[in-house]
């Protein structure tokens, strides 16, 4: 399954931002989603993921409350909703598909990454 991410861009503190990841190439309704994001000089970390019809969903800490994922297995599409943004979300967004859980290697399928700049 190949993964496009979209939607990132540059917005400032307290703003909004709708990331979406579209599928291409099978179906992903058989997959565990998830998003992960990597700031200049950090390494890649959680940011939420979900299971099947979002009967499971998990937020990292730094974002719960404030982010919220969904998906639409008819348009194939994973979507991450930022509110609030703040600078320390600044980071290029990745969407991936696997096996789920917060940890990067349960996922083998990773979209391109999506820029994400948040200004104070």
């Amino acid at each position: 399954v190949q993964l496009q991410a979209s939607g990132g861009g540059l917005v400032q503190a307290g703003g909004s931002l709708r990331l979406s990841c579209a599928a291409s190439g099978q179906s992903f309704s058989g997959y565990r989603l998830g998003w992960f994001r990597q700031a200049p000089g950090k390494e890649r970390e959680f940011v939420a993921w979900l299971k099947g019809s979002d009967s499971i969903i998990a937020y990292a800490d730094a974002v719960k409350g404030r982010f919220a994922i969904s998906r639409d297995n008819a348009k194939n599409t994973l979507y991450l909703q930022m509110n609030n943004l703040t600078p320390e979300d600044t980071a290029v967004y990745y969407c991936a598909a696997g096996s789920g859980g917060p940890f990067a290697s349960a996922y083998n399928y990773w979209g391109q990454g999506t820029l994400v700049t948040v200004s104070s």
